[in-house]
This record gives C-alpha cells, sequence and structure tokens, in this order.
C-alpha cells in the first residue's frame, strides 16, 4: 500500500494533535465496543472500559452536528473460523444476540447511528468493518470523504479498518484517546498506532475537535 500523506494543518511533526474541524463530508466509525472486549468479557481487553466515555463523547460530537455516525459489531455465529475450538486463535466471544455481542449500558448511541455487523459467516474472518459489510457503500452514497475510527482493538480491527479505509481512498483521522490493544505481544498496539499514522492516518483527540 503507498503511503499517503498527513493531512495539512491537522497534526503536529511530533504526531500530537492539532485542532480538527468537521465537515458535512466527515463520518464516525466506532469499532466493536462490545461487552465481550471489555474486561470481566470472554476476550476482555485491559482498561477497554475507560475508553468507552470517551467515545461517547465523539459520538455526542458527530450527532450534534448531524453528522454520519457507524457503530460495528463482531457478529459471530457459534462455530466461528477464529475460535480456538475451530483452529482459531480466540476463545468464543461475541455470539451473534449474545449479551457479550452488546454494547455496555454507558455505550448507547443514538438511533440515527448505523448498526454495521461483521465476521458473520462462519468460515470467514473480517477484522476490517470494510471487509464484506456494506459500509463502503453507506459512506459513498453520503458523500463521505473523511473517517474518524476508533474502538476496538488498536492492534487488530481498528488497525485493519484504517488500513481498508486508506485502501479506498479515504482520509482517515485516528482516535488516539479512543483505542485500546489486545497486545498479544506487549509493543502491538504501539506498533499499530505507529503503522496507521505512516500509512497517512492524522492523530486526533476529543479535545482537538473543534467546536
Amino acid at each position: 500500500m503507498t503511503q499517503r500523506p498527513a493531512a495539512a494543518g491537522r497534526c503536529r511533526m511530533d504526531g500530537t494533535c492539532c485542532m480538527t474541524n468537521l465537515t458535512s463530508h466527515d463520518a464516525l466509525v466506532v469499532v466493536d465496543v462490545q461487552r465481550d472486549f471489555l474486561p470481566g468479557g470472554a476476550l476482555g481487553i485491559q482498561d477497554g472500559d475507560k475508553i468507552v466515555p470517551i467515545l461517547a463523547g465523539y459520538v455526542a460530537q458527530f450527532h450534534a452536528r448531524g453528522l454520519p455516525i457507524f457503530i460495528t459489531r463482531d457478529w459471530h455465529p457459534p462455530d466461528h473460523c477464529s475460535f480456538r475450538d475451530q483452529g482459531g486463535p480466540w476463545p468464543v466471544h461475541c455470539i451473534a444476540g449474545s449479551p457479550g455481542s452488546l454494547p455496555p449500558p454507558n455505550f448507547q448511541p443514538p438511533v440515527s447511528a448505523v448498526t454495521i455487523y461483521k465476521a458473520i459467516d462462519q468460515d470467514k474472518e473480517a477484522y476490517s468493518t470494510l471487509q464484506g459489510t456494506p459500509l463502503d457503500r453507506h459512506l459513498r452514497a453520503l458523500k463521505v470523504r473523511r473517517l474518524f475510527i476508533g474502538g476496538l482493538a488498536t492492534d487488530y480491527c481498528v488497525l485493519n479498518t484504517v488500513k481498508d479505509a486508506l485502501g479506498l481512498g479515504y482520509d482517515v483521522c485516528v482516535l488516539m484517546d479512543g483505542i485500546k490493544a489486545v497486545n498479544l505481544h506487549p509493543d502491538d498496539g504501539r506498533n499499530a498506532e505507529e503503522a496507521m499514522l505512516h500509512l497517512g492516518a492524522v492523530p486526533v483527540r476529543l479535545e482537538s475537535l473543534a467546536v
């Protein structure tokens, strides 16, 4: 994939975040904020719960401006290929419709938000929210050009969503205060962040959104 230059004026050379103005061509994508990925869940991510109120803040900002919001969910069949019983790397998690597949009580997006279900086929893994889903078609129909992407987990579904979004020609902002990593290896999250920025994603934080 070709490296994309970071959007001018939106971040400093040291990677810290500058003020970012939202436009009518922006959309928010919140990846897999589901109970099974939070502490105590089947595949709980350390401190994953700490980003939930921050992501709710992004949702509030986009909703107040009438901008599109997409909420993605792993929505697995009981025998999904990613599960250890099926030869995959992960414990059973996010079975479609199970309590663990649902968002926590403190993350309730507005009714206008669109839910995108992914990894719904037994024999197909899908870390990216743009793989095998209608998300790109929704975005094109809404004339979205820039995506703000955060959620769980930095080193898997967020990373792959950002890669695919850049590959499809979208500008991408990564919500640096709204991501957490699985960190099967200690540096996985940091390496994923560096990879996303190297490819041209722009780092943002909630306080950097211009009101």
